[in-house]
């Protein structure tokens, strides 16, 4: 029996040991350990998920403690199971696990998938923040145009009792408020509700796709990060970005995606630069020369434009985007630029709690403010935020209206950006093919 140590961001690997190690006899997975989301070292993964093997269920430990639990329980292998992570930091668990006396694993992503009675659209990319759920909501929108019966499921987000969220349905707000929904959570489920998409996520991908299957004729995985899909596919579509020119190649398991991919998306060629642009087009070609290749742009709107000039704005931009992301600005700043606003205020000296440590950990973030919300806590620390910096404006450019969750003593303008295709081939093309 294999002593097994998975590393992971409550996400990935739990699905990873829901389908390989679950009711394993051959390997006991003696713990997990966290990085990237606040708050869930200290937690376990629960006897009622972790199957016969495992009453007690499973801990879970701050990463930082990996070579001491390697050497304290004689781990004979690590599973790296997290995704968005430069090579080089890849490079660097290996010679921590292997000098701490353990194997480094790296799962097939192929391996891992689940198969679906349906036919499955998989929407992924090789850095977060490409514009991957604008990129499944147009898909989902165009299928349900011809005919199907369509259920989106997103990549995990379970940062509550991981029991009661082992499979959620999402169809209106009040199933985000019955679920108690992170900012994080919603600013994935929301958009979907809006345009009258079901959408499903969790914990047991399995038991997830299964329920799902009884109310679609084909499933449309919403990926999250760079992560490769949970279940396979029979067509995939992975989104690059310009504005990071060369992360295609130098990030996992980006690069996996882009060997993957039935079609490549090149997102928001309308505001990057033309040698971004073809750098990216080279390396899709490298790599994966029969690709599909789709420009396309992220259009911004603004409800009333007119608010921005002349004003002193704070801009908010998606946390993980910006975060692990690794961007400096988005949707945002774009539109504070563009319709002439008079300055950008900086929000970090006004930042209070966690929201002031994520500025010290990220400190390529300047003068836009994260929109961090992984708990009650840090959306509270968040609204103190917001109140405290001195703005005429603030501009939010998160995935949903931050003004139905967080209430602030100065006026809130919200930013969005929907999929729009360039030239051909287009979706239409490829999914009317993909319906056939």
């Amino acid at each position: 029996m294999r002593k097994i140590l998975i590393m992971g961001a409550a996400g990935r690997d739990f699905h990873n040991f829901n389908v390989r190690y679950r009711d394993n006899d051959e390997y006991k997975v003696v713990a997990f350990t966290a990085t990237q989301i606040p708050d869930i070292d200290g937690r376990k993964y629960p006897a009622e998920l972790a199957g016969k093997l495992y009453p007690d269920g499973i801990p879970i430990y701050d990463e930082e403690m990996l070579p001491k639990l390697i050497k304290e329980h004689n781990i004979d292998e690590v599973v790296f199971s997290y995704s968005d992570i430069p090579y080089d930091y890849v490079g660097h668990r290996i010679a921590l696990v292997n000098s701490a006396g353990a194997d480094f694993t790296l799962l097939n992503p192929l391996s891992t998938m689940v198969e679906s009675s349906k036919p499955v659209v998989a929407v992924c990319a090789v850095r977060t923040g490409v514009g991957k759920s604008q990129t499944t909501r147009a898909v989902c929108n165009r299928l349900k145009a011809m005919g199907h019966r369509v259920v989106a499921i997103r990549h995990p987000m379970p940062y509550g009792n991981l029991v009661k969220q082992a499979v959620q349905r999402f169809a209106s707000y009040s199933d985000l408020d019955f679920h108690q929904c992170t900012i994080e959570e919603r600013e994935e489920y929301e958009p979907h509700i809006d345009k009258g998409i079901i959408v499903y996520a969790g914990v047991d991908y399995e038991a997830i796709l299964r329920e799902a299957e009884k109310e679609a004729d084909v499933i449309v995985w919403d990926g999250g990060n760079n992560d490769t899909a949970f279940y396979k596919p029979d067509l995939q579509i992975t989104l690059v970005d310009p504005h990071r020119a060369g992360n295609e190649l130098s990030y996992y398991p980006g690069e996996t995606n882009l060997r993957l991919a039935d079609v490549c998306l090149i997102n928001k060629i309308d505001t990057a630069r033309f040698d971004d642009i073809n750098i990216v087009r080279e390396n899709i070609n490298r790599c994966n020369p029969q690709a599909v290749v789709i420009d396309g742009a992220s259009p911004i709107f603004v409800s009333d434009p007119d608010q921005i000039r002349g004003k002193k704005v704070l801009v908010i931009e998606d946390g993980p985007t910006l975060t692990h992301g690794e961007m400096r600005y988005g949707a945002g700043v774009v539109a504070a630029r563009k319709f002439g606003a008079a300055e950008l205020i900086d929000p970090r000296p006004f930042a209070v709690g966690s929201i002031k440590g994520t500025f010290e950990k990220y400190s390529h973030i300047t003068d836009i403010l994260p929109a961090m919300g992984y708990g009650e806590k840090q959306m509270k620390e968040l609204q103190q935020t917001i109140e405290a910096v001195p703005c005429d404006l603030v501009l939010a450019a998160t995935p949903i209206d931050l003004t139905r969750i967080i209430k602030v003593n100065k006026p809130m303008l919200r930013v969005y950006y929907e999929l729009e295709e360039i030239g051909r081939p287009k979706l239409d093309d490829v999914l009317a093919k993909f319906s056939k």
